[in-house]
């Protein structure tokens, strides 16, 4: 009888601490093919968005909170880091400053000196220009051209033909304009060409944009030419569009074949083609003429006496008559 009781026993468990659910197995597929479920619901449904949008603005203070460390350094770091260098560049600014003071007196003393000497020999003037700041606003649609559109146009007395500038160098040319804007075509351009002259030698040639890159070519000139690698090419003016003596592109590598009697010149723009957005836009070069030349001819008067009467002619005088010949017979 108790060995029965005992057996009994035996076979009975002691209960899981733990309440067992379904295996792991079952679970991890369960929730693998709820979460695709969802992910397909939400990228067509969008439904999950508002709350997103709540979950990330109610832990953007815990992510301001965790990052403030970091931040802090950062800062730290930056502010020391910022302040040395500005006093490096204060102190940098200031010699350039006395420099171009120094510069500035000098050049308004040769101008002084040259509008004399023009005075003296009754010289033409000198041509002038103007310019407008612009600022660029973003790139033409077109891949294959390189050109840009500025907000200046026709309301600012922009025309088509101004050189376009900047602190560097030419940047491009104005080739169409609108109410409130401009077109403008970056010197790189295949279409456009810009008289240039060798600053070291005085040598006049024509660049013109390579198109697929950044650089010039000055074509069809003799393999005998005398230009050196980084060599500055300025403008002409001799076309009467760009002002003189702008800075446009330095040669940057020269090409000679035996087979060739034109040597291939590579040449890099001065200017920031594509690094600034501030430009300047500089009027097509005219005279100026001062108020007393600009006078016309019929200004001109001439005093007469009204008390002195004019010689009347006798009418013997006034009247022609054939002359007579001495050897015709009476």
């Amino acid at each position: 009888m108790a060995r029965g009781f005992n057996h009994k026993l035996e076979q009975q468990q002691a209960p899981a601490f733990f309440a067992r659910g379904p295996s792991a197995f079952a679970r991890l597929v369960f929730f693998s093919a709820l979460s695709l479920a969802l992910i397909a619901t939400d990228s067509r449904l969008q439904y999950l968005n508002s709350l997103r949008q709540n979950l990330v603005a109610i832990l953007h203070p815990l992510q301001v909170v965790a990052n403030a460390p970091s931040q802090l350094y950062s800062a730290t770091g930056e502010y020391f880091s910022t302040h040395h260098r500005l006093l490096n560049e204060n102190q940098q600014l200031k010699q350039q400053a006395l420099k171009n003071d120094i510069a500035l007196q000098r050049l308004s003393t040769l101008a002084l000196e040259n509008d004399h000497l023009r005075q003296l020999l009754q010289a033409n003037k000198a041509l002038v220009e103007s310019s407008v700041l612009g600022e660029i606003m973003h790139v033409g649609r077109d891949p294959f051209t390189k050109k840009v559109i500025v907000n200046r146009g026709e309301s600012h007395q922009i025309v088509a033909g101004e050189a376009v500038v900047d602190a560097t160098g030419v940047i491009g040319q104005v080739t169409r304009t609108y109410p409130l804007s401009s077109e403008v075509t970056l010197i790189t351009d295949k279409s456009l060409a810009i008289p240039i002259q060798v600053e070291r030698n005085g040598l006049r040639a024509i660049a013109f944009g390579h198109g697929r890159d950044n650089t010039l070519d000055l074509p069809y000139l003799p393999a005998n030419v005398d230009i050196r690698r980084g060599d500055t090419l300025v403008t002409s003016g001799i076309d009467g569009i760009y002002p003189a003596g702008l800075a446009v592109a330095t040669v940057s590598k020269i090409e000679i074949t035996p087979d060739s009697p034109f040597a291939r010149i590579i040449c890099v723009p001065t200017g920031g083609v594509e690094n600034h957005r501030q430009v300047l836009l500089v009027s097509i070069p005219h005279i100026d003429l001062p108020a007393s030349s600009a006078a016309t001819p019929s200004t001109h008067k001439v005093k007469i006496n009204p008390t002195k009467k004019p010689p009347q002619q006798t009418p013997e005088k006034s009247q022609s008559a054939p002359m007579s010949n001495p050897h015709a017979p009476e």
